[in-house]
């Protein structure tokens, strides 16, 4: 059996307009809630660096995550993260038939 499957929701806001505000989503296989939020940091990053140097962005990584786009002027509040397990909405099962 593989890894489960986590959702990381990161609040971001905008640097251009105050108050607007938003959650920025990454999914994908992690051993704990620590590991996803360190790993969607790690593709945000990564996301950021091309985009900023005028490459594309990478895709999917081998592990599973990766970020599909990059929204320069706004800001990420990594240190509010939250990360659980990913409820498939197609699925019967529910993440609350499963520990943590």
């Amino acid at each position: 059996m593989g890894l489960p499957y986590f959702e990381v929701d990161v609040p971001i806001k905008s640097t251009d307009q105050p108050g607007l505000r938003g959650v920025h989503v990454f999914t994908g296989p992690a051993d704990s809630r620590s590991s996803a939020v360190r790993i969607a940091h790690e593709v945000y990053d990564a996301a950021r660096a091309a985009q900023e140097a005028g490459f594309e962005i990478p895709g999917k990584r081998p592990d599973g995550w990766g970020a599909r786009g990059y929204r320069p002027g706004w800001e990420p509040d990594w240190l509010s993260a939250t990360a659980g397990r990913w409820n498939d909405p197609c699925s019967w099962l529910r993440v609350s038939d499963f520990d943590l």
